[in-house]
């Protein structure tokens, strides 16, 4: 039986509502990635080239910490990673989540949030970082995706 794990990053909250989602519907575990220290709304703020985001971005070696960490990794078959897209792409700090494991034979699968833009080269970008995993493209949806629609998409690496 195939053992899924749904972790996400969530500063805002949209991603962990789909993340959730997500999760209850195929029976996963859930991981939030939690940066510390938190952003803050001007943490985010994108129009600002000096902001924390923006900063994190402009250097692709960005690494932001991580609260926290999950407990049994090696239990899991697959691993859906939750994000907002930032800039077109996964946020740094999904870089330094991916890092912090070992995905060797593992199927990871990113899906994204955003109000427009897709999820871009996440998949690929997150394939470079571990590249012993089977890394999927993924996809984008939107905060209000229905819970069959997630469990549908899902049920293809389950």
């Amino acid at each position: 039986m195939t053992k899924a794990l749904v972790a996400y990053f969530s500063p805002t909250g949209t991603t962990k509502k789909v993340a959730e989602r997500l999760a209850g519907a195929i029976g996963a575990d859930l991981f939030e990635i939690e940066a510390t220290p938190h952003y803050t709304s001007g943490d985010l703020d994108w129009r600002n080239k000096r902001s924390r985001s923006s900063l994190e971005m402009e250097d692709t070696s960005s690494r932001p910490p991580i609260a926290g960490t999950v407990d049994k990794m090696d239990a899991y078959d697959v691993v859906f990673v939750g994000f907002p897209i930032w800039w077109y792409r996964e946020p740094s700090i999904i870089d330094t989540f991916i890092e912090a494991y070992d995905f060797s034979g593992k199927t990871v699968v990113p899906f994204a949030t955003s109000g427009g833009s897709g999820i871009g080269n996440s998949g690929r970008n997150l394939q470079a970082l571990a590249p012993e995993a089977k890394v999927e493209k993924g996809e984008r949806f939107s905060s209000n995706v229905a819970a069959g629609e997630l469990s549908a998409w899902a049920g293809r690496w389950l």
